[in-house]
């Protein structure tokens, strides 16, 4: 991981069919089919209409034999009409579907929840039986690790947690380098941001000491619909893809398949803009301040996302929760922010008094200023020695980082290790400046940018601005901060739906009943509430839900109260009812 200057991490390569994976290949985007595999003429439409948005690669859902060998005929159908896409099989539950779909497809993606029926030594004689399949054919594997799939003996060592995500696909990782199979891609997935991020880099910390480059591939299971899913996979997505991490990417909305490609081209399209930017020189904070390792400083821990300890100035920093603060005075029907900066004062209003925004240098040169509360506009440039005993000694600051670099994060970063070597607890509000007229654009920087910083563990507050006054509306400005702050668990202000993008399992009409469920429960703030439109990602992937709406079959639905169902095979038409039902009587 390199944390200040951009730099992707080396992978190796991977064969899938034409469109090679890893190493100095771009990085690639795909998305997956939501009609039923079997519904050969729909799965074939579908598939062209992504191939045309800008897919890479196509998945499809293949949960029996019977899916798996229509893929077949989907894969003919695509090339008789001049599409060469890789097609991608989607095994869940039934190892032995996926020795099938391995001779029709380019890749097949395994969960070694697949294999959780085995003891471990019929688990390798499984999995090796599907390699020697895949290396005569060949066709690729992804070992894709869900967070709410784990084994019950991975769960049992090492609990429901990153490690043990990590530890899940490493054990079949040892089998395949044993075995000389390196058409291997790898992911972590979970629908907490926090969890997919930490999972990721456990694992490539691993494979790392294991001299193992497997490409990986990145996505936010359940990102959900609309702002929420594009800002939640933003921010898990981007936070790693910033590190030099991620070789292939999938963004999953409750949407038409084809309506990820776009956004998924914005998040790599930004990422990607960074490969030659100016170097940011700042060595890796380590407890001794040695140079060239990366032994990380006491204080932070990448792999656990700690917030960092800093003292609390009028309502900023310390234990409470980071502040959004606007530069427009407004009417916020919705979302209030807790301040405003006013340009024409340059003071910032808080419920504590309105306080005057210093240069660096105004402050410095009157260190006897009679405010109760000092704001600083800073960058990185501006922290040397004299600055830093400043912030150090006069409790009343708090920074305003305006770093103007092209890698915002990775300056930002050098300004927090800086402040974390010389044991400065200033507060800092992160504020950026955006000027894309294309709203899904700005979304998309912005939880990239502050999304990163926060699940570090950085960040007492956020100042999100657009150049053009008039260009966006300033509630939308508003709500995109909220909701990064919730999309990368710091901040709670509202309900938060975890809902599956669809695929050919779902058992009732997805889009519809999200608006439905939204409508019913969008009021309860801090409640946590799953979608998901079949048995396979039920139970398992919304398992950081408080309430689960999950199709049992055709017309049909269960409902659960966290991992426990609480009521089988509702009708469809009394479900939402229901489910209100069971919260308001908990």
């Amino acid at each position: 991981m390199e944390p200040f200057n951009y730099r992707r991490r080396f992978s190796s390569i991977v064969s899938i069919g034409d469109t090679h994976l890893g190493g100095k290949h771009p990085i690639r985007i795909q998305s997956m089919a939501t009609v039923p595999t079997m519904d050969t003429d729909s799965a074939v439409n579908q598939a062209i209409r992504m191939i045309n948005a800008g897919a890479d690669y196509v998945r499809f859902t293949a949960q029996s034999e019977r899916e798996a060998y229509n893929l077949q005929t989907i894969r003919q159908s695509l090339t008789k009409r001049g599409f060469m896409t890789p097609l991608v099989a989607d095994i869940h539950f039934n190892s032995k579907v996926a020795d099938k779909a391995a001779l029709f497809v380019e890749k097949v993606r395994i969960n070694p929840g697949n294999y959780a029926a085995y003891d471990s030594k019929n688990m390798r004689k499984r999995f090796v039986q599907l390699l020697k399949i895949c290396r005569e054919n060949n066709t690729a594997i992804r070992i894709g690790v869900n967070h709410g799939s784990l084994s019950e003996r991975i769960i049992n060592q090492y609990g429901d947690t990153p490690e043990g995500m990590a530890e899940s696909c490493l054990e079949f990782l040892r089998i395949c380098k044993e075995m000389n199979f390196n058409n291997v891609v790898v992911s972590m997935k979970a629908s907490n941001t926090i969890v997919m991020i930490n999972a990721v880099r456990f694992l490539v910390h691993a494979m790392d000491a294991a001299d193992m480059h497997y490409p990986i591939h990145l996505g936010v299971t359940e990102a959900g619909d609309g702002e929420d899913g594009r800002i939640k996979s933003a921010v898990g997505i981007g936070a790693l893809l910033i590190d030099g991490l991620g070789d292939t990417i999938r963004v999953s909305l409750s949407e038409e398949p084809e309506a990820e490609i776009p956004v998924a081209r914005k998040i790599v399209d930004y990422i990607s803009s960074l490969a030659d930017h100016l170097p940011i020189t700042k060595n890796f904070v380590t407890p001794e301040n040695q140079t060239n390792i990366t032994i990380v400083h006491p204080q932070y821990d990448p792999m656990s996302s700690t917030r960092r300890k800093s003292r609390s100035v009028a309502g900023i920093g310390g234990n409470n929760p980071p502040a959004v603060i606007s530069d427009r005075f407004d009417l916020y029907p919705t979302l209030k922010p807790d301040c405003f900066f006013s340009p024409e004062t340059n003071r910032i209003q808080s419920p504590y008094g309105a306080f005057p925004l210093f240069t660096v240098s105004e402050t410095i040169k009157n260190e006897r200023h009679d405010a109760d509360v000092k704001f600083i506009s800073l960058t990185y440039n501006d922290l040397n020695d004299d600055t830093i005993q400043f912030l150090k000694t006069d409790k009343k600051t708090i920074a305003v980082v305006n770093n103007l670099h092209t890698h915002y994060v990775g300056e930002a970063r050098a300004f927090m290790h800086r402040l974390i070597e010389t044991d400065c607890d200033v507060p800092v509000i992160f504020r950026r400046e955006y000027k894309d007229a294309d709203w899904e654009t700005v979304q998309i920087k912005a939880a990239i940018d502050f999304g990163a910083l926060l699940t570090d563990g950085f960040g007492d507050g956020i100042m999100m601005c657009h150049v053009n006054y008039a260009a966006h509306d300033a509630q939308m400005l508003v709500n995109c901060m909220f909701n990064i702050l919730q999309a990368a668990r710091v901040r709670i202000s509202k309900t938060e739906y975890i809902s599956c993008p669809g695929c050919g399992r779902t058992m009732f009409d997805l889009q519809n009943t999200i608006q439905q469920v939204k409508a019913a429960t969008s009021h309860l703030k801090g409640l946590k509430i799953g979608i998901m439109g079949c048995i396979v990602n039920g139970p398992g992937e919304m398992a950081d839900a408080d309430y689960g709406y999950v199709g049992a079959s055709r017309g049909r639905i269960s409902l659960y109260k966290g991992k426990t169902c609480m009521t089988k095979n509702i009708p469809e038409d009394e479900a939402v009812e229901k489910l209100l039902e069971l919260i308001y009587n908990k």
